[in-house]
């Protein structure tokens, strides 16, 4: 979050966004307001692996006040907010990294 808070960008894909659930900007939650996607519910019940994972990434971006845009199951979804890139899947890796670009540019 301290990239964040001194005007970076920041970016993460799939299950990367799992590293923003608990940061958080002063008092606020990072991700609250904010939108995003990762690897969503539905994709997590289609490879069968809901119930070994520590959490539901989408169900905790949720709970910590962000907005979730989830995509179709293992298609390309890449979500910018201000300097807050997000991709739902592997699929929306080249994606994310072209809107992390953009984003920097932005912030100049």
């Amino acid at each position: 979050s301290r990239l964040y808070e001194q005007g970076g960008v920041v970016a993460a894909v799939c299950h990367g966004p799992a590293a923003l659930v608990n940061a958080r900007q002063g008092n606020i939650w990072l991700l609250e307001g904010k939108r995003v996607t990762g690897f969503t519910n539905a994709e997590e019940d289609a490879v069968e692996l809901t119930d070994e994972m520590p959490f539901l990434l989408e169900t905790r971006m949720t709970e910590r006040g962000a907005a979730f845009v989830a995509g179709e199951n293992f298609k390309a979804n890449v979500i910018t907010d201000g300097r807050l890139v997000t991709g739902q899947n592997p699929a929306s890796a080249k994606g994310t990294a072209e809107q992390v670009v953009i984003a920097i540019e932005r912030s100049r």
